[in-house]
């Protein structure tokens, strides 16, 4: 038996938890002894047994129906005071007949598992990661690691059943799917391949979807998102920390997203399959309006290509600027005169507009025409860091 109907401690403090824990016992739910062994063990009362500890959640998962996707591997997950608390999947690349078995026997827990074609090994993934998110133990989730391989059809998948109901504690998410360069055909688990070009201005996951999701997740905090046109935008009040790796919004653009709460944003992004890169013309969308509380902007991995100037020359015209208190940017360069004036006069004249903030130079510092001693006293009168 389980019981999730009994109202959750809203205090930290163990006193609650242990009421909560017998509460549990008494219902039959094998999650009172775990979070019991759960004090033990943090408290050093009685010299908890971690072994005993590890048992005693092994005992939940068989009965929750959870051991299953511990066995197969994708999903990794720890367990705190009766409720999962940490999870990360990356399908692992055992499939077959086991792996089929295992998605047949979830599915038939799940009463939108008609949506699901148990045939498909390129469904597999998302069955996996519905029968886990769908589940009352992971209502308490706190971090959350998604690295997807058949993302056309698990993305959308994952952001529903995420959002089926309310994550008030979930602070970290990172969703997406990996790649070496930006829009190369995607390998699935049935060796296929995803053309991702295909959702430029129709998003893997709906807009409606993503709306639910981000408004599931009042807590969340820590965002990182990866890969080709996955969301419409993100919506979020609270949102305070956000990496950006490839070009996530199915626009094309870099910063769609309304986060008044944002603190710190970074982008990774470089040359595409088609030789192309994104001009950095982009940084001028950086509206303050939609990031008032921006303070660090990372473009350290970020490569755009100069439409007229050099990123340090754009940002230094940017309205964001004046409320960075922090910046990286992948290299400086100055190869051009601008409005008659040569280089080296050019980044005297701008470099004072980044006084106010730390400023860091991963790459290239190249000013044409002036030499290293010129570069270092103008610069030196920064807040400057080069590695």
């Amino acid at each position: 038996m389980h019981d999730f109907d009994t109202p959750v401690p809203e205090s930290a403090e163990w006193e609650a938890w242990l009421e909560y824990a017998d509460a549990l016992t008494a219902a039959g739910d094998p999650r009172g002894e775990a979070i019991r062994l759960e004090h033990l063990c943090e408290t050093g009362d009685g010299g908890g047994d971690a072994a005993a500890l590890a048992a005693a959640y092994g005992r939940v998962e068989r009965q929750l129906g959870l051991d299953g996707l511990r066995d197969d591997g994708s999903w990794r997950f720890t367990w705190s005071r009766g409720f999962i608390d940490e999870a990360s999947f990356l399908l692992t690349e055992e499939a077959g007949p086991q792996r089929r078995a295992l998605v047949e026997r979830l599915l038939a827990g799940l009463p939108h598992a008609g949506s699901f074609d148990p045939a498909d090994p390129e469904q597999w993934e998302g069955a996996l990661i519905d029968a886990l998110l769908s589940h009352p133990a992971t209502r308490l989730l706190r971090t959350l690691e998604l690295r997807l391989t058949d993302y056309h059809h698990s993305a959308e998948r994952a952001a529903v059943a995420l959002a089926r109901r309310r994550r008030p504690r979930l602070e970290a998410l990172r969703f997406g799917h990996d790649f070496d360069v930006l829009f190369e055909l995607h390998p699935t688990s049935a060796g296929n391949r995803v053309e991702p070009e295909t959702y430029l201005h129709a998003a893997v996951v709906s807009e409606e979807a993503g709306n639910a999701l981000w408004e599931a997740l009042p807590a969340l905090r820590t965002l990182g998102l990866e890969g080709a046109f996955l969301f419409c935008d993100v919506r979020h009040d609270a949102l305070t920390h956000l990496r950006i790796r490839g070009a996530v919004f199915a626009d094309g653009s870099l910063f769609t997203a309304s986060t008044p709460a944002l603190e710190s944003l970074t982008v990774e992004i470089d040359v595409d399959v088609h030789g192309v890169a994104a001009s950095n013309a982009v940084l001028g969308h950086l509206d303050p309006s939609w990031h008032p509380r921006l303070r660090s902007l990372d473009l350290s991995q970020a490569y755009f290509e100069p439409e007229e100037a050099g990123d340090f020359v754009v940002l230094a015209d940017s309205p964001i600027l004046p409320q960075l208190a922090e910046l990286d940017l992948r290299e400086l360069v100055i190869e051009d005169a601008i409005d008659g004036r040569e280089p080296p006069a050019v980044l005297a004249e701008l470099a004072p507009r980044f006084a106010h903030l730390d400023l860091y130079v991963r790459g290239d510092i190249i000013v044409e025409g002036a030499d290293d001693g010129e570069v270092d006293r103008v610069l030196s009168a920064l807040a400057h860091g080069s590695d």
